[in-house]
This record gives structure tokens, sequence and C-alpha cells, in this order.
């Protein structure tokens, strides 16, 4: 599920480029921060924690996980051109809209990073399921929850909306099943917040 967050991730950070310029850009601005933070998150974490384990386990992979912790580091460099981006708009009377400029820089970056992310998943995938046979379900559990109670807090309705077009009702519940009731009761508005939101990306919203 880990991987198949990102498809969908990947996907709306190529419709900077395609959706229609009336989209609010507050809405641009907060799909941008969500992509940078989540997507650096989930890189930093494989390279900090889950890459000793598939070492200890197997470590005739480490030239592999080499090459894979310097096509992060590329990412991180498109990542921060895409964060760079001004997406400060402009109130207009049909809402705050961004500068062509803003605009088009916008897309030069998003595209940067969706070939980024395609190209390294394209390498990534073939090496890391089959190693991920090589540890234990307890080491990959713990490491799980390492990853979720480090989530950053940015956009975190964003992140349920791409969980439930990604995955099954009953792989977002495993997912989401250690969640504080509290904010577990949150999930209803959550839910309609980023429907709204992917809808206004998508332009179906205008």
């Amino acid at each position: 599920m880990s991987h198949q967050t990102r498809l969908p991730q990947r996907s709306h950070t190529g419709s900077a480029r395609d959706t229609p310029l009336i989209n609010p850009a507050g809405t641009k601005r907060s799909l941008r921060d969500f992509i940078v933070a989540n997507l650096r998150h989930h890189h930093e974490t494989e390279d900090a924690w889950l890459w000793p384990l598939i070492l200890a386990a197997a470590p005739d992979t480490k030239a592999a996980l080499d090459e894979l912790s310097e096509e992060h580091d590329h990412l991180d460099r498109a990542l921060d051109r895409l964060a760079s981006v001004n997406l400060t708009g402009t109130e207009g009377p049909g809402g705050e809209s961004l500068s062509g400029d803003s605009r088009h820089a916008l897309r030069e970056a998003a595209v940067a990073v969706r070939d980024s992310v395609g190209d390294h998943l394209a390498h990534e995938e073939p090496l890391l399921l089959p190693a991920l046979q090589r540890i234990t379900p307890a080491q990959w559990e713990e490491f799980a929850q390492r990853v979720i109670a480090s989530t950053p807090p940015v956009g975190g309705h964003l992140m349920i909306g791409f969980l439930d077009e990604a995955g099954t009702p009953a792989e977002v519940e495993s997912m989401l099943v250690n969640m504080p009731p509290p904010v577990k009761s949150l999930l209803p508005a959550l839910r309609s917040q980023a429907a709204a939101d992917l809808r206004v990306l998508r332009g179906e919203g205008s």
C-alpha cells in the first residue's frame, strides 16, 4: 500500500500541469506541500530504517540499495525545486489565481518530480518486493509503525483521500486501525475535505 499511494500522488503531481487555471491557488499549495512532505518522508524512512533491515538479511543488496539512495537524492533536489515555487496568488473575481510565471514554474517542477518518481519506482520495485521477503513480519510491522508515527501532519486529509483511491476498504482500514480514537472520529470530515479538494484539482468543482 505504501508504494500504491505514491501512484496517485505522482498522478496529481502531474496534474499541476493539467489542472484548469480556475482552480484555487490555495488548493494547489495544499497538494504541493503534501506531495513534498510525504515523498520526502517516504524515502527518508527507507534510507534510515528499511535499508538497514534489508542489508542485515541480504548483504548482497548493498550496491542496489546504494543506487536507490542516490535516486532519493535526485528526487530530493526535484522536491526542493517544487517546494521553492511561489504559489502566493492574487485575488480576483474568480478567487485566488497564480501568475503566469508561477504556473510555468509549477508545471516544470511538477513534471520533474513526476518523472523522477516514475523512474525511481521502475528501478526500486523489482528489487524491493523480493527483498522484503527476507525480513520478518515483526520487523516489517515495527518499521510500518515507525513510519506511521512519524508521518508529517501536512495535508492529512489528502492522505486519507489517496488511500481510499489506491486501496480496498479492508486495506485502508488495516492502515488506519491504530489511529487514536479522537483522530479516527474525524475521518468522515477528512474524507469529505479530501473529496472536495480532489474535485477542484481535477477541474470538477468549477
